[in-house]
């Protein structure tokens, strides 16, 4: 199979003209701006993971660095099947020579797997590595048949440390430690429900009991099913990975019958302020992992910026709240700049590839290396580990929220600011 890859290196042997570019290879050499693809959920039910896109873009064409590079956003519209079709594109048509990719891993799977199989370079972030990696085996249920990429690396963090960081802030409370999950069809849903590899194992190890009435569709419109499993339980807690409108309905539906859990958390539903506020009073004290604040001490490698400062302006130049892709949307082009500029010649994906692998930097969500740290032998050449923290959201005078950390044992350089609250 004749592959964009290979395509990209015989032209640039011959010299002829790309056709997906339309330029000549050498030209890239002589100036010529590196294109850098960049796929994410614009629109649909995900589209709070890219509200930054453009600010982050913005700030980083407009840097010294990257006056060097072109980037050519395409939307997934939270469709798998459509991020797979437009990670296409911008390989056959728009001839980039390195894909990024964010927000969840039905963004970044379809993506990565696209990349993978026309041998270009692609970095991606913000799913758990799990979902990810095993996500895109051919058989995931199979552990002697996983075989490492090419092409395809990921940063973030992973199952082992969302139960570290969840049991840590239960453990701050007096519960029954019985645990409802809520997981849908999907591939978040299906990790973390994972009787083997998701939240199950590692909860029980920890004394948690998990109790998962099952896969639901995404845009439910009806749990009671699932509330019904985490009456019969007993349930103090109720965890588990949804977007944004389905927790909306679900805890809508949960309070209705007068189900009062101490502790909810969640992931992804939770993770921005404007879910939150949708909730009104209901939202006090609702939990989540956090992977970046404008309290993390870490400064970007483009701009200078602190955390708080890039949290700042975003809010200064949009008029919106900071939430917690901000800061790994703006890494995504810090290591891509870093990575290029380390890279003999862009058009070479086997070059680029290794220069990936090859990483080791500070960004704005603390330090990305493909170094095997933390990360199971199967996974460690596609997969880094960034911090994870967790936190409570907390009504303020006067309205809106603010997100208070509460939890840091395995990231001590990132504060806390108080301590786990039980749910009213």
């Amino acid at each position: 199979m004749i592959t964009r890859r290979k395509f990209l290196r015989s032209s640039a042997a011959t010299g002829l003209t790309l056709a997906a570019s339309g330029l000549a290879a050498p030209a890239i050499a002589q100036g010529a701006k590196i294109k850098l693809g960049y796929v994410s959920p614009q629109t649909g039910p995900l589209a709070g993971f890219a509200e930054s896109d453009a600010f982050n873009i913005q700030a980083f064409l407009a840097s010294e660095v990257g006056k060097n590079f072109e980037v050519i956003v395409k939307d997934s519209q939270s469709n798998p099947n459509r991020a797979a079709e437009v990670a296409k594109e911008l390989i056959l048509n728009d001839g980039v020579s390195l894909m990024l990719a964010a927000s969840t891993p039905e963004n970044t799977n379809p993506v990565a797997s696209v990349c993978e199989g026309e041998g270009v370079p692609v970095i991606t972030t913000v799913a758990p590595w799990q979902p990810w990696f095993i996500g895109q085996q051919g058989n995931p249920r199979d552990p002697a048949s996983w075989q490492s990429f090419d092409y395809a690396f990921h940063y973030f963090w992973g199952m082992e440390d969302v139960i570290q960081v969840y049991t840590s802030m239960w453990n701050q409370l007096e519960t029954n430690k019985a645990v409802g999950g809520l997981f849908p069809n999907d591939a978040d849903g299906n990790a973390w429900g994972d009787p083997d590899n998701g939240l199950k194992p590692g909860l029980a190890a920890a004394g948690y009991a998990l109790t998962n009435p099952g896969s639901f569709q995404n845009l439910s419109d009806d749990f009671s099913a699932q509330i019904n499993a985490f009456k019969a339980a007993n349930t103090d807690i109720i965890t588990g990975v949804l977007i944004p409108p389905d927790f909306t309905t679900f805890w809508n539906q949960l309070r209705q019958q007068g189900v009062k859990p101490k502790v909810v958390t969640v992931a992804k539903a939770l993770l921005f302020p404007q879910s939150v506020e949708t909730l009104g009073d209901a939202g006090h004290n609702l939990s989540s992992e956090v992977w970046w604040t404008p309290s993390h001490p870490f400064s970007s490698s483009i701009t200078g910026q602190s955390s708080a400062d890039l949290a700042a302006d975003f809010t200064a130049k949009t008029g919106r709240p900071w939430t917690q892709p901000i800061g790994f949307v703006h890494s995504l082009f810090e290591v891509a700049a870093n990575v290029m500029g380390r890279a003999a010649d862009p058009t070479d994906g086997d070059g680029v590839a290794e220069a990936i692998a090859a990483t080791d930097m500070a960004t704005i969500v603390g330090k990305v290396a493909w170094n095997g740290a933390g990360v199971p032998e199967f996974a460690a050449k596609n997969v880094c580990k960034t911090p994870l923290t967790g936190g409570q959201w907390r009504m303020k005078e006067g309205g809106g929220y603010d997100l208070v950390i509460v939890e840091n044992g395995a990231a001590p350089e990132i504060p806390t600011g108080g301590t786990m609250e039980a749910l009213a």
